[in-house]
Order: C-alpha cells, then structure tokens, then sequence
C-alpha cells in the first residue's frame, strides 16, 4: 500500500510526525466488520513489521464472535487489544456504544492518530470519538461514493471524510471525488489495501478443500447476501431467492446469521431446500472465501468488499452486482 511521501508507513510516520508534530507515531486501529479487518490487516502488518507501537479496538459489532476470530485469525492478526463486544442492533445504537467505548480507550491509550477505514458505523463513531478528543483521523478508503442517500454507509462514509485530516483514496476518481468536495484534510492516492490482502494470502488456498468440494461441486455460483435492503425486506428478498431458484445452475449461498434469520422469518429457507441446486450453508473462513471464489464460475453479491476481491487480478471472476448502486464502480 501506498502511504504518504512514499511507500510504506515509516513515510506516513514522517509525514504525521511532521505534520502533527510527534516524534514517534502512535497509531490506533479501529475495526468493526470483515472486510474492515481484511483491508486494515496488510496495515497493521507492516506496522508491526517495523516495530510501530500501535493500539488495535475491534468494536465487536459482528453477529458472531465465531466469524470474528476466523477473520483474525484467517488474516494472521493478534488479538485485539480491546473488544467493545457492542454486538448487533440499531444504527443509533451501535454508533451510540462504539462512540463512548472509543472515547474512553483514546483518553487512556493517548495515541497520535486514529485510522478508521470504510463506512460502518464503527468508522463514524471512531471519527467522532476522535475529533471530540482532539486526535487527527485517517480514512482509509476515502472518497468512495454511491450517491444514494437511502444508504446509511454514504452518510458515514462522506461524514468521515469531511472530519479527516489525511484521507487515503483508493483511485484517482476517488480522489478527484474528494477534491471536489472541497475536504480540509490531505488527499493521498494509495491503491486498495484488499489487493495486498489477496495477494498474501491466494497462495494459501490453492488446492484448500471447501464446502463445494464436500457437496461435489464443480461449476457453481457463489451467492452472498446481507445488506439491509435486500434481506430486511421480505418482497424484495423473495423476489431475490425466487429469481435465483429459477436460475439453471448451482448455486453455492454461505449466509450471514442475519441472512438466514431473515429466510427463516420470511419463511423462504423451506423453497431453497426443495430445491437440489441451491445450497444454503454455514458462513466460511476468509481463507475459505478465497477458495471458493477462485473455483466458482461466478460471483453474485451485494457486498461491495466482495466486489473488489473478486475482480482483483489474482481472482478475476466476473461480479454480478444485487444492488441499484455502487460505491465501487472502478471494480
């Protein structure tokens, strides 16, 4: 990844020393959601690598704690040093816990820089925590933007950006996105962190067996589903499984617990078991992940994280997007 006045982060430290005016960079990592920890992992790697003295803060906002430590331990990621365990719940809620959870470790970590990246609800409260204390931000992932207001994460997400002082952009558009919006912060172009991710990592799964591989298949889809306007609402995402029940091919579905909670609710889990095409299974390992999307023929999500992945170079799979818009378009 690339980082501010060069590449890698003994430059960032430089820069925020210089800029902040530390003499030795602190940093402190938030994480709330999978691809936080997946895209955050490749950072706090080479900050370690180079004996940088940082703080990591999961805020525990996944619906399983399992899943949570299969990411860290699936990105070779110590335990963190504070888990808020806020779990799940409203938008207001989770934003309300994470930002006094996050307040109280700043106040007694002290550190010189918070870096955030995405569009969750941790990011926004991690960014707020921190200006309220007065503690520069970094926002990794800066710029994106679907322009859909209806989505709670492009709030978070402009929010974010518009509070900090270094906003690391992903692209060029992302960044020229940001310039037009005027941000007080400075703008660096840096790459996406998900291709360092994939990139240490695809070596690990080749020939890795699978759920596909235990159910016997071979050309399949890969099917993930989670966000809230497609799985809260019960036409629409019976309208989704129903479509794709039709569909004359495999179709391999590792559902989110909130997922599934859903079909159940809705009554749907009973029409994709009568059907020998569609595979309702337990959430995977990242690592697991990988696998699949390198063996399946193609990718259907409404996860932008996904998006990114399972374009990326080293997986190079086509992407069937379940949404209306994208923050993502570049992938």
């Amino acid at each position: 990844m690339a980082l501010p006045c060069g590449e890698n982060p003994s430059d960032l430290c430089e820069d925020w020393a210089c800029q902040s005016r530390v003499t030795r960079l602190k940093p402190f990592f938030v994480v709330g959601t999978r691809p936080e920890i997946v895209k955050m992992a490749p950072v706090i790697h080479e900050c370690e690598r180079r004996d940088i003295d940082l703080f990591l803060l999961h805020t525990g906002q996944h619906y399983s704690d399992i899943m949570s430590q299969m990411f860290f331990r699936d990105m070779g990621l110590r335990e963190p040093d504070k888990n808020l365990n806020i779990g799940s719940g409203s938008h207001s809620e989770q934003t309300a816990k994470a930002l006094v959870g996050i307040e109280k470790e700043l106040l007694r970590v002290d550190p010189d820089v918070v870096l955030v990246l995405g569009d969750t609800n941790a990011v926004l409260s991690a960014a707020l925590a921190a200006i309220k204390v007065g503690i520069p931000v970094g926002h990794v992932e800066a710029g994106l933007r679907s322009y859909d207001l209806r989505m709670p994460e492009e709030h978070n997400r402009r929010l974010t950006d518009h509070m900090s002082e270094f906003l690391f952009a992903p692209t060029e558009r992302s960044a020229d996105t940001l310039r037009r919006e005027h941000v007080w912060g400075k703008v660096f172009v840096t790459g996406n962190t998900v291709i360092d991710a994939l990139e240490g990592l695809i070596q690990k799964v080749a020939g890795r067996r699978t759920v596909a591989d235990e159910l016997g298949l071979t050309d399949f889809a890969l099917l993930t589903l989670h966000r809230p306007e497609n799985v809260d609402d019960e036409s629409v995402l019976s309208g989704l499984i129903r479509g794709l029940v039709e569909l004359d091919t495999e179709i391999l579905f590792p559902a989110h617990p909130r997922t599934v909670s859903r079909l159940k609710e809705f009554n749907l889990v009973e029409e994709i078991e009568r059907n020998d095409k569609f595979h309702l299974v337990e959430p995977t390992g990242y690592l697991e992940f990988l696998a699949l999307m390198k063996s399946c023929m193609f990718v259907l999500t409404d996860s932008g994280g996904i998006q990114e992945e399972v374009t990326a170079p080293s997986i190079n799979k086509r992407a069937f997007v379940l949404r209306t818009s994208t923050e993502r378009p570049e992938a």
